[in-house]
């Protein structure tokens, strides 16, 4: 158990880039910490962290430990979790990574249903881009990831996957609410609220654009779909969400959603990967179990 604290100690130094700051963190001094650090070379054989003024950063030989102690710290969790199990007792800890727009509704739904059963296991919840979810799953920070449309790297295993229709969102009394279909052609004769370049609606939107020699100019974009979903209320712009991803307060904000026509815009795809070759923990598997369940529905 030394031997565990040492390492999250190494990991927080490592994630801060200073002493100091990870001491404050740990409630240890930092002149305590540095000792445990200096040990903890000693006994690797090599120098870990080269220090600076200004904090410290990670030697080659730092960067091949951490990558040890994060698999090591991992499966540490894992082997709780399964004891835990073996007692009857539904324990553990589940880190997720997932698209912004599984937040409003659909994780904080599957979470609540889950503890019902599990009261005792616990969550971190990180929003995350395609490429930093990935990255999140290779290095063991997290044990599953939900993403709309993902890089896809070969060390990752798909456990689901599930079509995502967009939508458009909107005032109740905009002109476009009175059809039961649109298309982007249709839409983008109004003022446009746009996810930025790079997230997955966006990329969806602008391909069709360029195809269709569509001038989609929004007048307003942004990473926070939230903000998008607040400036359709109050500016009567349009703009556009995946099906998952609808929050189901719109009502109340004086929105309503139209489908865009599969036939005239592709649809994209809602991923949940693990990384392979890892063995989940139990409450993590239980929890992609109910996941998958509620895909499939």
């Amino acid at each position: 158990m030394k031997q565990l604290i040492d390492f999250r100690y190494f990991q927080t130094i490592a994630k801060t880039g200073s002493i100091r700051k990870a001491a404050d963190k740990l409630s240890i001094t930092s002149t305590a910490l540095n000792r445990r650090i200096i040990s903890l070379e000693e006994e690797v054989g090599e120098k870990l962290f080269e220090r600076h003024s200004s904090g410290v950063t990670l030697t080659s030989a730092g960067e091949l430990f951490l990558s040890h102690i994060q698999k090591q710290l991992a499966d540490f969790e894992r082997v709780k979790s399964q004891i835990s199990d073996l007692q009857g007792v539904r324990r553990g800890h589940v880190n997720l990574a997932c698209s912004q727009a599984l937040l409003t509704s659909f994780f904080p739904q599957q979470i609540a249903t889950f503890r019902k059963k599990h009261p005792a296991v616990t969550f971190s919840v990180f929003q995350r881009d395609r490429l930093s979810a990935e990255a999140s799953l290779l290095d063991n920070s997290v044990d599953l990831a939900m993403i709309f449309e993902p890089i896809y790297m070969p060390e990752m295993k798909i456990l689901m996957s599930k079509e995502q229709q967009l939508y458009a969102i909107m005032q109740k009394d905009h002109p476009l609410a009175s059809k039961a279909e649109l298309r982007l052609s249709e839409c983008s004769d109004y003022p446009l609220a746009l996810p930025r370049k790079g997230i997955g609606v966006r990329e969806i939107i602008d391909f069709k654009a360029s195809r269709s020699g569509l001038d989609v100019k929004p007048c307003v974009e942004s990473d926070s779909f939230e903000f998008l979903r607040n400036h359709a209320m109050n500016e009567g712009s349009v703009t556009f969400q995946i099906e998952i991803g609808i929050p189901q307060i719109l009502d109340q904000l004086n929105l309503t959603t139209r489908p865009l026509s599969k036939s005239d815009l592709s649809v994209g795809c809602m991923y949940l990967i693990q990384k392979k070759d890892r063995i989940l923990p139990v409450a993590t598997a239980l929890f992609s179990e109910q996941l998958i369940n509620a895909l499939s529905e």
